[in-house]
């Protein structure tokens, strides 16, 4: 794939973590996420399973500034965006991999409503959803990260799912 297709399909990506569609990335994307998710499962802000996605949502926005917002403005652009995903993360996605995991981890957490460790493939599409996924794609892609059919969603699924997602061309 030649690297104007890999940067327009890094650019598509670039609306799902613009949850606020005002044309840039910054801290209250993270947060803004982190708080619907909270609220679509009923889940107290100040529980520790809050606090943790809070946690994680801040570090994500951290590692992502770190990747990508260049010109230290705290907001990070379209172009920033596809930038940084072509020069740090195209052949690394397990960096980016890293950098997501904490949010990953504590919002399958909140999704997690009986403590299994694994979230429903109907939660982990309500948790996408919510992260701006169409409902329809969210559906399948929850049924895809289902890997092993057992009706239940991972952090050792979806993390490098996420990633790749993220970062491959593919």
């Amino acid at each position: 794939m030649v690297s104007s297709e890999y940067e327009r399909r890094i650019a598509a990506r670039f609306a799902g973590f613009d949850q606020d569609g005002n044309g840039y990335i910054d801290r209250q994307d993270f947060s803004g996420a982190a708080k619907a998710l909270l609220a679509e499962f009923g889940t107290p802000a100040r529980s520790d399973k809050g606090q943790a996605l809070y946690a994680g949502a801040e570090a994500f926005w951290q590692g992502m500034a770190g990747i990508a917002d260049r010109d230290g403005d705290q907001r990070i652009t379209r172009e920033e965006f596809v930038d940084g995903a072509v020069k740090r993360l195209r052949d690394n996605p397990d960096r980016f991999a890293e950098i997501a995991r904490p949010f990953l981890h504590a919002a399958l957490d909140v999704a997690d409503t009986d403590g299994d460790g694994a979230v429903t493939v109907t939660d982990t599409a309500r948790v996408l959803v919510i992260l701006g996924v169409a409902e329809a794609v969210a559906q399948e892609a929850a049924a895809a990260l289902d890997a092993d059919d057992d009706g239940r969603v991972g952090e050792a699924e979806l993390v490098p799912a996420f990633a790749r997602y993220f970062t491959v061309p593919e």
